[in-house]
Parts: structure tokens; sequence; C-alpha cells
């Protein structure tokens, strides 16, 4: 999945970045208040890390005015701020959940994937739709109980059509949950995955809708 990373400390922003990537996000890292504003209102994050103490608008304010112009991204606060009135503030203004530094990455991982999960009202961490069972974390899918072997961008591809199920999404939208920003997207990418899953997971799992995306439907009954 791809999140928004919003930090100013150079190294740990490098470090929160590479970290997050090894563990399977696509991670886009912005520097101020500014840019956050700017890219969490494009929509394309399914979630977003946020520290507070940025530069040209402190995160609060960040906070406060995209949930005012309606996004809906979970969006986790990770700042050196322990406060009880900073918390209770940020929580307030509309955060998700609430972190203090410095934070264990794995913990940071599994913050990032619960809050994606309840975004979408699944209530386990493992995904089921039918036969097919997807466990984010260990970033494993199971078919009738057998696993099944999907290359990374194949993976994280049927994620995304398992978090919206019974949904239509644009190549566009795939492409934006795939791919953070410098990675090379070639034109036919999407298309070349689904290829790939169906090969793997049968043919009329996932459906095409003409001229608009694509679509995990549930098994016919019977």
């Amino acid at each position: 999945m791809r999140i928004l990373l919003v930090e100013d400390d150079a190294l740990l922003g490098d470090g929160l970045q590479s970290g997050l990537r090894q563990l399977g996000f696509a991670v886009d890292w912005v520097r101020d208040g500014d840019a956050a504003e700017r890219e969490l209102r494009s929509g394309a994050y399914a979630a977003a890390v946020l520290d507070l103490g940025l530069p040209r608008r402190d995160g609060l304010d960040v906070l406060a005015q995209v949930r005012k112009a309606g996004v809906r991204a979970p969006i986790l606060v990770l700042t050196a701020r322990d406060a009880i009135p900073d918390r209770v503030r940020g929580l307030d203004l509309g955060a998700d959940d609430y972190v203090l530094k410095p934070v264990d990455l794995q913990e940071l991982a599994a913050r990032l994937r619960a809050l994606v999960r309840r975004a979408h009202g699944q209530p386990s961490e493992v995904l089921a739709l039918d036969d097919l069972e997807l466990d984010p974390a260990a970033r494993t899918v199971r078919q009738a109980g057998r696993p099944v072997a999907l290359q990374s961008r194949e993976f994280d591809l049927l994620h995304a059509l398992m978090l919206h199920a019974g949904r239509v999404l644009t190549r566009e939208q795939l492409e934006q949950h795939l791919y953070s920003w410098g990675r090379e997207v070639d034109s036919n990418a999407v298309e070349v995955h689904v290829h790939h899953l169906r090969r793997k997971l049968g043919s009329d799992r996932i459906r095409t809708v003409r001229g608009v995306g694509y679509l995990l439907q549930r098994e016919a009954p019977g």
C-alpha cells in the first residue's frame, strides 16, 4: 500500500522510508507542512505518518485543514510532543493514532496496517473473500487453503482489490496504490499484473469493466 511520510528530520525520514519500503509499503516522503497538505489533498494515499514540528506549517494545522477539506485517509501522528494536551488536540482534530518517537519500525508498520484495515471496515488482519485469504503482515496469499506464490506487485495489486472488493478501481487508482514517486511505471504494468493474477487465481476472479477498470468479485454461489 502507498503511504505518505511527513518528517523534516533527514536522518529519521530516510530510515523510516527505507524501513517501511522493506516491509512492503510504497512510501512518498515530504518534509514540510505545505507539501504535506498538498499531497494529502491529492487522495493518492492509503494512510499517512505525520510529524507535528514541521517547517512552513505545524502538523496540527495541516491535520485540521485536510480534515476540513474532507480527506478521509487514516493519519498517524508520530511526534516527540508527549504532553497530554497535545495528544488530545491531535486526536480531536482528526488523527487516527498518536505515537511518540522513537518508534519501533515493526510496530509502526502494524499500526498502519491496522488503520487501513479499519478504514475499509475489515475486522481481521487477514483479508478473506470466498476461498482467498491475504495476510498483509506476512505478505502471503492462500487459495482454498493452499499457498499462492505472488510477485511483490501482484501481491500489492491483489491487496488493493481485496480492500475494495465489489468496487471498480481504475488503472490510475491501482497505479497510485502500487507505485511511489520515482518508480518507473510501464503503460501496461497494471494489465500485466492482472493477467498474472488471473493465471494464478483463476481467469474469472478479476473482472474487467470496459472503459473503467477492474473489479474483484465474489464467486457465484453453487
